[in-house]
Order: structure tokens, then sequence, then C-alpha cells
């Protein structure tokens, strides 16, 4: 899932979440004694004495950026043993790429902008079509005297522009056509494209020519297979066995096209409840790192069904046998090019212009629970894939059988037989009595294997909303809302400074990021009735470890049998919400989908790969805007032809850039995906946030209390790493600094590189900023993160690590830098600096129900722990949470909690880098 983060990771150096102290200091209810037990602080652990830190300051300064996915150095891959799988047909002679057939199209001569004049007439069009306003007010803009004139417009309006657009620009993908089905006397309309023209645009584009996928292979770690891995559609069991059945049926030297069909109805206005129920279609030949961003366009819209409910039809169970039937309608004739095409086979052209017998073959299924009913014809309330019984949904991890598919088409027949005993075999069958569901005669293909995982509407929005209902029936709602407000800031966190309890219709990414903190709410609290709350939390656990273990962009053995000891741990102790009365049961069948995961890893890859959240978002684009841009009258045929001229400028675009660039991108002999070996990038500003800053400021403002002594100490030991004992403390007592001022940097960036869109993001911050004034005039509260430091140059692994508080990030003068630093070579000099404030170390294992380290303050005669260390050494933000005991003192404020607060957790549930660095 996208990750809504505290920070918005753009923009200049001191963006953040900045609470001023009218946000803190609200009224609160009082504390209920009576119903929490007395109100108390956590005790203070002991603290460590004197030189318990191990020398870091010894270590030499540089630290290797940290892989942020799972560490393979080497993939071994075993290929198909018949190399003929998806291999290019001997008998092409001819080789014309996408773009040169679309130069053909095209008949550009010496014009590079054709069909339009100039470059600014091109941009001018793109970006009316692409970004621009509406089309009334694009004609109000060029009917100005003199703007079409002094621009070198071809058009002046946006009608003589469509006319461009739609006789001068290829299509690459196919148009829609309009068909009309009648219900019980009323007609409604369905729009679509043709299913098979709509795979051969997606496999012929070229963009996409230098990462396809032709033949199903297996990904181990290493030579000695004993550690399999998967993550595209080609890694799992579904693409090799329709490979081998394909050789065995059709013939060697086929091409496997998998098809992932996604569909919901969703609401295009705010008001008037207007619907659209769009259809998506992708290919499993594209790697799911380019058909996970919009911008790429690897999904295609297939078509408009009808989201009429048949209002006029009065009788409710009729009804609803009518809304299934005509969606099946609908989607068998929008599929049934595919009966054949999936059977014999057609030739494909992938982008570069080879051609390959190709067979398009249903493989997957992406939408919500209700989607997943409609389309195998199931009864709600039970499970889309396998046939367990009503009573035991949700209950356990306990397997069943899946549904047979072929009892279930023999039991389709008996349609002939007559209306009772055609209903009487869907029943038995465990069905609707659908009349031709739109898959019973597509090859190769079975709807109950190809229902596939939603994170979105399952974790999330399903079982994870559950239990924040469930947990804050536990604990009560004010109190959980008081800790939700003294949480410390941090890059991946989003405060709720008005809790959790009264917020209504959350979104995923909302819920998502109340999972990143919300054991730590409750995880050393006893349930206020006086119960253990052991299991509870190791329930919570155990859903909160599954949720973040499902989200790997690369599955392993190991980590899908982590992915079901989660689950077990999760059923094992959900007992104690029956026990509590807050439930009676737990037949929810989002709960019991999740057994179904690990085979669907293993059977179709990983679920990034069939996440609803990306055809969630292509609502957007796809329906929302493109109801926008109509009249509201008879909008569909006004909807396609917008999308329509969308696409064409889309691709003309691509093919302008292929004529910029001379050349196709670079073909990829060997994908490995992104989400193998990805590095982060430590990144500072150019320039200091405050240029000087004197060094009483330094202490006064950003609390670098033993500032002096600690830079000392860091020099002496950078020149001298085997001095120890007195010698060394000597050496610090007689070092000069010579420096009355340093610069500052408020913000360490850590930014990851995507190599498919040539961009950095910032994927994590820490900030070290004091107290300042917005520009209100209002107090902003200073912010100090804490992070994982590195203090040793070993192996890499949590225990090389400890956790301090920034607060300080600094550089010394220039010539004092050439004075301090003498000696030492410059490609080894230290350029940015960091004074940290240590935390405990980790100890040996992590506390055996919630699973998280504790840590606490080191203190020393006269203030706090400290250390100058190289901000290199800077790993991660990590963030704390408060060990609140039984009721959260009330005087703690967020920004505040990291000085206030004795004792912490370290949250390993902030994000998705920091829950595998502590689970490796």
């Amino acid at each position: 899932m996208p990750c809504l983060s505290g920070d918005s990771g753009s923009g200049s150096d001191d963006e953040g979440d900045d609470y001023t102290t009218d946000d803190e200091v609200g009224w609160e209810p009082p504390v209920d004694v009576n119903d929490a037990g007395l109100s108390r602080s956590p005790s203070p652990e002991l603290l460590f004495p004197d030189g318990f830190l191990e020398e870091p300051a010894k270590l030499p300064p540089a630290c290797p950026p940290l892989l942020t996915q799972l560490d393979i150095q080497e993939l071994f891959i075993e290929s198909y043993p018949d190399s003929r799988a998806g291999a290019p047909l001997l008998s092409q002679t001819n080789f014309t790429s996408d773009h040169q057939r679309y130069e053909q199209g095209i008949g550009r001569k010496t014009n590079i902008w054709a069909p339009f004049q100039s470059e600014i007439d091109w941009r001018i069009a793109k970006w009316a079509k692409m970004r621009g306003p509406s089309s009334t007010s694009f004609t109000e803009l060029l009917a100005i005297d003199g703007v079409c004139e002094k621009l070198g417009l071809s058009y002046r309006n946006v009608n003589e522009l469509d006319k461009i657009i739609d006789q001068h620009l290829p299509s690459s993908r196919p148009p829609f056509k309009r068909q009309e089905v009648i219900v019980q006397g009323r007609v409604v309309e369905v729009y679509f494209r043709d299913i098979l023209q709509c795979v051969k645009a997606l496999y012929g584009d070229a963009e996409f020519a230098p990462y396809l996928k032709f033949a199903p292979e297996r990904h181990f770690k290493d030579e000695t297979k004993q550690e399999q891995l998967y993550h595209d559609m080609h890694t799992g069991k579904w693409w090799w066995s329709i490979q081998t059945a394909l050789d065995k049926n059709a013939g060697p030297g086929r091409t496997v096209i998998p098809i992932i069909i996604s569909s919901d109805k969703t609401q295009v206005t705010v008001f008037r409840n207007k619907s659209a129920y769009p259809v998506y279609l992708t290919i499993g030949n594209i790697p799911k790192e380019l058909r996970r961003k919009p911008s790429k366009r690897a999904y295609i819209l297939l078509g408009y069904l009808p989201a009429t409910s048949l209002e006029h039809i009065k009788n409710a169970a009729s009804r609803r046998r009518s809304v299934t039937n005509l969606f099946h309608t609908c989607m068998r004739h929008i599929v049934k090019p595919l009966e054949v095409s999936g059977s014999t086979g057609v030739v494909m052209t992938s982008g570069d212009g080879v051609e390959r017998l190709g067979h398009p073959i249903f493989a997957a299924f992406v939408g919500d629970y209700p989607e997943q009913i409609l389309v195998t014809c199931s009864i709600s309330g039970y499970c889309p894939r396998c046939t367990i019984p009503r009573q035991r949904v949700g209950e356990n991890t306990e397997p069943h059988p899946l549904r047979h598919l072929r009892s279930i088409l023999e039991a389709l027949q008996m349609v002939d037989e007559g209306a009772a005993a055609f209903v009487k075999a869907c029943k038995e069958a465990g069905i609707k009595p659908v009349f031709e569901p739109f898959w019973a005669n597509l090859p190769y293909s079975n709807v109950f294997l190809a229902i596939t995982p939603d994170l979105l509407h399952q974790l999330y929005q399903g079982v994870f909303k559950h239990m924040k209902a469930w947990i804050l029936e536990a604990y009560g709602t004010h109190e959980i809302d008081a800790r939700c407000r003294r949480l410390p800031p941090n890059h991946n966190i989003r405060l709720f400074m008005k809790g959790i309890a009264s917020l209504s219709r959350l979104s995923g990414q909302e819920h998502d990021q109340i999972s990143r903190f919300i054991l730590g709410l409750i995880c050393d609290t006893p349930l206020p009735n006086g119960m253990s709350s052991v299991r509870l939390v190791r329930c919570l656990r155990g859903l909160l470890d599954f949720l973040f273990l499902a989200q790997y962009p690369v599955h392993s053995t190991t980590s899908l049998q982590l992915l079901t000891d989660a689950l077990d741990r999760f059923h094992q102790n959900k007992q104690i919400f029956i026990d509590l009365e807050i439930r009676s049961d737990f037949h929810i069948p989002k709960i019991h989908f999740l057994n179904h995961y690990v085979e669907v890893v293993l059977h179709l890859g990983t679920f990034d790969n069939f996440n609803t959240e990306y055809t969630e978002r292509l609502h957007i684009d796809m329906a929302k805007d493109a109801y926008r841009s109509t009249n509201k009258k008879d909008e569909y045929p006004q909807m396609t032809k917008w999308l329509e001229r969308k696409e064409k400028i889309a691709k003309h675009e691509s093919y302008l850039s292929w004529i910029r660039s001379g050349e196709h991108p670079p073909l990829r002999t060997h994908w490995i995906p992104p989400g193998l070996n990805t590095a982060r990038t430590l990144k500072l500003t150019k320039h200091p946030s405050v240029n000087t800053v004197k060094i009483p400021e330094v202490i006064q403002r950003y609390g670098a209390t033993f500032f002096r002594a600690a830079l000392c100490r860091f020099i002496v030991q950078l020149k001298n790493p085997h001095l120890s004992g007195r010698r060394l403390e000597d050496a610090v007592d007689s070092l000069f600094l010579g420096i009355s001022h340093v610069s500052t940097y408020h913000r360490v960036k850590f930014l990851q590189y995507d190599s498919l869109t040539d961009v950095f993001s910032t994927a994590d911050s820490i900030h070290a900023q004091p107290a300042r004034k917005d520009k209100h005039g209002k107090d902003v509260n200073g912010r100090f993160d804490t992070a994982l430091v590195r203090i040793n140059d070993s192996e890499f692994s949590l225990l090389d690590t400890r956790v301090a508080q920034v607060r300080l990030v600094f550089t010394v003068p220039e010539k004092s830098a050439d004075y301090l630093f003498e000696g030492i070579p410059p490609k080894d000099r230290p350029r940015h600096l960091v004074y940290v404030e240590w935390f405990s170390p980790f100890g040996t294992h992590p506390d055996e129900n919630c699973g998280l380290y504790k840590v606490s303050r080191c203190n020393v005669e006269g203030g706090r722990l400290a250390s100058v260390v190289d901000v290199r050494r800077l790993v991660h933000s990590i963030h704390l949470l408060p060990r609140f005991g039984r009721i959260a003192n009330r005087d703690w404020t967020s920004s505040a909690v990291l000085d206030q607060c004795p004792s912490f957790f370290t949250n390993l549930y902030s994000d998705r880098h920091m829950y595998q660095l502590f689970a490796a």
C-alpha cells in the first residue's frame, strides 16, 4: 500500500509536520480512575553507567548504504526446460518496431511535430488534452484576439483541435463499441473494446518491449535452490503449468499471455449518486513495477458495464438475479474473442517488432469481495475460492478443497433440463443459478484459482478495520485518543492529534497509518477490567506481522512460512475478544480469505501484481475525470471519445520521445525486480539551513549540552583510533577546537532511486530543528527525531546499531576543518557531522508478547550521554513508542514526549524497510 507520511518529502529543508503549542493543548476528558486503575507513569529503568558505549568514535566514519529490500547479491534462475517456450517465430523476416509502424501511420516527412506545425503548437495541444481546463475555457482562451496568431497555432478552438487528433493521429488502441442489452423490457447500454486488440496494443507497446516476459522461470536465492523466490507472475506455478499444458495440447513454441481483469463500480459524482462501472485489462507479461505506475499506461479501459440497479424490476430476488446475469452477459460478450485465440493462439508482435505465437489466457481477477462473489457466481458470506462451510468461515486456518470447476460446469449445463433442475444443481454446487457465466468457455482458465487477495479491502478496510474497532471497545476511546496525541513525530508516521476514535469513513491510507503505531498504544497496558492483555497484544501483533509481510514485493520460502506463522498467532489468540464479549464469532469472509494468501503467491506471484489500489487510482482518470469532461447528458459516448483522444496524445508523446532519442530504450537481457536490490542515498541540502550558529546558541537552542567535549573526542579518536583510557582523556582535554560557530542543517533525507522513471524520491528523513515562529507569529515546537546509528563496521545486523536522538547536524568552518583534520587524507575527512544523544543498546531479545525492543535514555553526570558521529552512520529514522503504563500521563505532549518519558518501545512497524530490518 502507498505511504501517507507525515513528511511531504518535497519542498524546502524545513518542511514537515509542524505542530504549534495550540495544536497540542486542548480539552481532554478527565481520567476515569475507577475504570482504568490508579494513574501512574511507567517507572524508569536502570540507566547504564559511564563507559558502556563500545567506543563508537573509534570506528571509521564511513558507512556503506544499506539495502532496503531483500539483500540478494546473486539470483539463480531456472529456465523452462523447453527453450522454444516464448521464442520468436522462425518464419519472420521483417522486423518493424511499434514506433516505426506509428511513423508510417502518421506519414511524417520533414516536420518532426507533424501533424502539428511547431513544438509550441504540439505542446499546447498536449496541455489542453492532458492537463488543461474544460473545453469551453480553452476555446475562450483561443478566442482572445492575437493568441492563436502570436503562438502560431494550427487550431482556433477545441473542435478544430479535436479534428486534428481524430483524423491525423493514428490510434494505437481500439475504439469503443456500443451494444444494447434488453432486460425485462428496458434497454441498457454497454460500451466495450475488442479485447484481443486491447491485448495486442499492450503487448505491442514499444514502452514495454525491453521488459516483457515471454516464458516462465523459477527464481532461487542461490544455486542450492533451497530458497525459492516469487515476485512477478512468470515466477509462479500457474505460468509454468499453463506452458506445460500448451506444449502438450497445442505444440511447443507458444507464448503465454496472462490476462488480468479488474472490475469495480465507482461514484463519478459527489451528489446525484451517478455511477460508472469500468472494466480494466492488463497482461502479466508486463512487470508489476511498470503496471503499478499509472503514468506507464499498462492498464487499458476495456469497457463500461451497465451501472443500473434495474429498479424497474419490483421483486428483489428477481432483480438480484437479473443484475448478476446482466453482468455475465456483458462480460461474456466482451471476452468471447479469447475462447478461440486462447486455445489455438494468435500471432502477437511486441514493441520491438518480434512476432510470437501468443495465447491470451484469463489468469487473474482483481476486485473486492462483492465483485469476487459476483464473478464466481458464489453466495455472499461464503468463500469465492474454496468449499468451506458458512459456519466455519473465519474460525481457523484449517484447509478446505478449492471449488471444483468441472462439477460446477456440469451443474451449469443443467440449464437445458428445466428451471427446477438447474436451480437444484447450482445449489448443490454452491453457486447461484447464472445463465452462462463469462468464464465458462475460456480455455485453460479456472475462475476460482483466478480470484486474488485484495490488500486494500481485505486487510486495511477489512480485518484491520475490525481489529481497530475491537481495540477501541476494549480499552476505551478516551484513553486510546489520549495516547495518539502523545506520540512523537516521524517521517513515516502520521500524527492524529484529535485521536482516531471519532474518525469516520477512513480511507485505506488512513488505516495504513494507524496500523503503524496501534500496537504501541496498548503493548504495555493491562485491560481495564483486570484481565491480562497478553492474548490481545499477541493477536494484534500476529495481524500486523501478516499485514506487513503480505506487502513484500518479493516473497521467499522463508517469508511465506513467516506469513503462515503470523496468521496462526492471530487465530490462536483471537478468542480474547469473545471472552471480552466484544465478538460472538469470527464468521467474516475477509478473515477466512487470509488462509489463501500463501497459495496465491505460489500460484501467481506476490500481491502487488493484483493490488486493487492501482485500479482505484484508475477510476480518477478513466471514470471521474472522463465524466466531468462531458455535458452530463448521454455521457458515455463523450467519455469514450475523450479517453480515445487522450490515448492518442499519450502515444504521440511517446513517439516524439523516441524520435528525439533516436533509438528504442535499451533492451534488458535479464530483468531483476527493483525490489530485490534498492539502495538508499543519504542527502543533505547544498546550502545549510542556518549558515552561522554560535556555540552558545548550539547548546541553548539545539540542546547540544556537551558539544565541545563530544566534538573533541570525535576528532581525537578519528586521528588516533587506538587511543583508550587515560591517554584518550588527556588527548581530548588538550585539544583546542578554535571554532566559534558552525553551520547547521535541519533535515537529513534518504533518497530512493526508481530505475524505471529515473527519479529520486524521499523514502525517509530525519529532522533536527529548534523551536521557531511560523509566518503568523505562532510558536512552532522544535523537532529532534530519533534515528538508528551504526556503531561498528562489521557485517550489518540490528545489533550493530543504536538508537540515538539527533540534536544537531552541522559542518565546521572550512578553515577550522583544515586545522582540526590535519593529517587526514581529504577523501577520508568527514564533511557533515551529527551530535546525538544515546539510548540504551538493544537487548538480546525483544519483548516476548509485542515483539518490540525496549530502550531508555542514557544519562551521565550533568546530562545525557552524547557523541559526535559522521552523518553517514545514520541508517534510518526510528519511531519510539512511549511506554504509557496503565494510563497515559496527561502532562506529556507529542513534541516533548521524548524528553518527558523515561523509556520506550522501538516501533518496527513504522514502514516496510524498518520492519524488514528488525525482522531480519
